[in-house]
């Protein structure tokens, strides 16, 4: 795992008897692992390669299936969008196939870090695209294109800033009573963004996202207002964005 990732996440780890190998950036973790598999005589469980065929999106025992059974109760059943962001591809490939087997209306949107080629790959297809700096948003965004990202059942794509991420989940922190990470920020970025769309357009309807983690994880990083400051920068601005938004609500 890179080095910057949270010491909450890598204490988890080693109390139930995980050794975490680090490597300096998220694009070095590849190489590591099948390098650590070979001389450990172990197996690289590749999570993304195949995480977007670990489930059965065809089933009823996959999350986008879920999804659709708990609208069921809802005012709007049905969502106009299912917002969701990428780290291996597989939550949003289920979702976007899931979708286009039953014959949905709803729309997929993924949302995408900063220094992560989703986004660009989604526009042009260009599979060696790299970035040579990594996601500052744990857990989501990638320096490389996964093999289970599938652009083709994705509708729309939205860069999300790093500080809008992270403003985001402090503001849902107010909302919810809970801390979240900062990648259920970036997929609350993008609900409000459509959201505030919808409104403008005269449309009513329903937004499903995710919530990824819990941001207990990450109460020496994003929670921690100068470790902020110094990584990701000014947030004020977007968190006068954010209440702008909810005002017009």
């Amino acid at each position: 795992m890179p080095s910057c990732t949270a010491r909450r996440k890598i204490e988890q780890i080693e109390f139930y008897g995980g050794r975490c190998h680090f490597v300096q950036s998220a694009g070095e973790i590849y190489a590591a692992s099948e390098t650590l598999a070979r001389e450990l005589n172990g197996h690289y469980m590749d999570q993304f390669t195949f995480a977007e065929r670990a489930t059965d999106w065809r089933g009823n025992n996959n999350i986008a299936d879920s999804i659709f059974r708990q609208m069921s109760h809802e005012p709007h059943p049905q969502p106009s969008w299912i917002v969701m962001s990428a780290g291996t591809g597989g939550t949003s490939a289920t979702i976007g196939r899931y979708i286009r087997s039953q014959g949905y209306e709803t729309q997929l949107m993924v949302v995408d870090p900063q220094n992560s080629v989703f986004l660009d790959y989604w526009q042009t297809r260009n599979a060696s695209l790299r970035s040579p700096v990594g996601s500052k948003i744990e857990g989501i965004g990638r320096p490389r294109v996964e093999p289970s990202f599938i652009p083709d059942v994705v509708d729309e794509m939205l860069r999300v800033p790093d500080a809008a991420s992270v403003a985001t989940a402090l503001w849902l922190e107010t909302q919810l009573g809970r801390k979240v990470g900062a990648s259920t920020g970036t997929n609350m970025w993008g609900v409000l963004q459509l959201a505030a769309r919808m409104r403008e357009e005269g449309r009513t309807g329903s937004i499903v996202t995710l919530l990824c983690d819990s941001g207990e994880r990450y109460l020496e990083s994003y929670y921690n207002p100068q470790w902020v400051a110094d990584n990701i920068g000014d947030i004020a601005p977007w968190q006068a964005e954010i209440a702008g938004l909810v005002e017009r609500r």
